[in-house]
């Protein structure tokens, strides 16, 4: 028996090594999806087949517990709150990571923890690691939740001298772990887990709701190498491979988003402000913009020769992609060559709107990433912006005083025409003016991004 769940620990590796390949691209994603799935269905067979479990009707109280309760949030949870939804299970996983932990430091039992009689310290060692950045997980979480979902304000838990206290709170942090490795009990285990959960709070506090994508990869890095430390403690292997591939994805990840958004790695990890503050770049005062309509956008796009869409958070708030799906068809009918051009970090998460457009069955191949696309605008006849304003604003090219500056973005402008869709002329989510609203090849289109794009699809066929 032994052998045969080794075998299915073997295979579950495999599938979920095959699942981070398959989610690295939209058209193999879902097959990705299944491969996690399946991997994680035999991780649950041989757990129950290990004979190591106390009481099989709690696990499987448990098992349906949790299970019905993720898909009733999965259910319920729209495409704009996917990123809130992400958080959440981040901060659910670095929790786990603590539960288990604690288990593990009050219930050692041979065979399964190195945690015996005689104390290893290489286990109280992963036991207070564990605990660290699953807290800290946890509770940082909650606050990324709370900032995408508009519940917490950027003044929460803001406070003078924090950086200083975070920095204090990291070396008592740190002592306090040194000490439980030499002389563990339960005040010292539960001064660490106190701490943690403060600091995770205090550090992700001061990072502003722009970079809240930067975060939520971050954070699921943290989630993975909690799982590896519980994996040392426990002697899981299975556990140690899963948290490292979690770990060092997300790690990477978080890397290539702060290159996207000229914000610096380090700051973000140790909870600065990832604001950059060399001024305050362009103001948009007294400036006039072009203001269109519907049927100026109808018209120009149907006897355009090419369109590019850009979509932004805007589409996914207003639900739009179905829309802009309809409209794209109808101008590809008239034979109107339509591609899609996506900012690594447009919208709340990493690939946010490629999830967006797969869900109204946009084809893969008609979807290009920033690197892949930004030379074809000056070719492009007409370019649609839909609810995208950062990832668009050319002062990060071209200004050294705005805030962005140095942040790669989508070379709109460079387009002979550019129609954007906003609500409002208001700044972006960071904060900026954006010059390109005003530039003379630009037309304002001021509505929801779905009532406008049905009113161009009217009007494209009435045309």
């Amino acid at each position: 028996m032994t052998s045969f769940i080794s075998i299915l620990y073997l295979i579950a590796s495999v599938l979920f090594i095959l699942t981070l390949r398959g989610l690295s691209s939209p058209s193999t994603a879902r097959r990705g999806n299944l491969f996690g799935m399946a991997g994680m269905l035999l991780v649950v067979i041989a757990v129950l087949l290990s004979g190591q479990v106390m009481s099989l009707k709690m696990i499987l109280g448990g098992v349906a517990l949790g299970g019905l309760i993720g898909f009733i949030m999965a259910k319920r949870a729209k495409m704009t709150s996917l990123p809130q939804l992400v958080a959440l299970f981040n901060g659910f996983g670095g929790f786990a990571s603590v539960f288990v932990a604690l288990a593990a430091f009050h219930n050692p039992v041979e065979n399964f923890i190195s945690l015996t009689s005689d104390v290893s310290p290489g286990a109280l060692f992963g036991l207070a690691v564990s605990v660290i950045i699953g807290g800290v997980t946890f509770t940082g979480s909650l606050v990324a939740f709370g900032k995408l979902n508009g519940n917490i304000g950027n003044k929460f838990l803001r406070f003078p001298k924090q950086q200083f206290f975070n920095a204090l709170a990291g070396i008592v942090l740190i002592l306090a772990a040194l000490v439980f490795i030499v002389a563990p009990s339960d005040f010292l285990m539960m001064l660490i887990l106190a701490i943690t959960l403060v600091l995770g709070l205090t550090l992700v506090t001061p990072i502003g709701g722009a970079d809240m994508p930067v975060v939520i990869s971050m954070l699921n890095s943290y989630s993975g190498f909690a799982g590896v430390a519980v994996g040392f403690t426990i002697q899981s292997t299975l556990l140690i491979i899963v948290g490292s591939l979690v770990g060092a994805s997300g790690a990477i990840l978080s890397y290539i988003m702060c290159k996207s958004m000229n914000r610096s790695f380090l700051n973000v990890v140790f909870g600065g402000s990832t604001a950059t503050t060399a001024g305050t770049g362009f103001d948009a005062t007294d400036k006039v913009a072009k203001i269109g309509s519907a049927d100026d956008a109808g018209f120009m796009m149907k006897n355009a020769q090419s369109v590019i869409i850009v979509p932004g958070y805007g589409m996914a708030v207003a639900q739009a992609q179905h829309a802009v799906k309809e409209m794209a068809d109808l101008l590809k009918s008239e034979g109107v060559d339509v591609k899609y051009a996506i900012h690594p970090v447009a919208g709340r998460m990493p690939g946010h709107m490629n999830v967006l457009l797969a869900e109204a069955n946009v084809p893969y191949d008609e979807v290009f990433e920033l690197d892949d696309i930004n030379r074809e605008f000056s070719q492009t006849d007409v370019v649609l912006v839909i609810g995208a304003n950062d990832i668009t604003n050319p002062s990060a090219k071209d200004d050294p005083s705005s805030p962005i500056y140095g942040m790669p973005v989508l070379d709109v402008g460079k387009a002979q025409t550019v129609l954007f869709i906003k609500r409002t002329m208001g700044s972006g989510y960071a904060g900026v003016d954006n010059p390109l609203f005003f530039a003379d090849n630009t037309i304002m289109l001021l509505d929801g991004a779905k009532k406008m794009v049905e009113n161009i699809i009217k009007a494209i066929n009435e045309a």
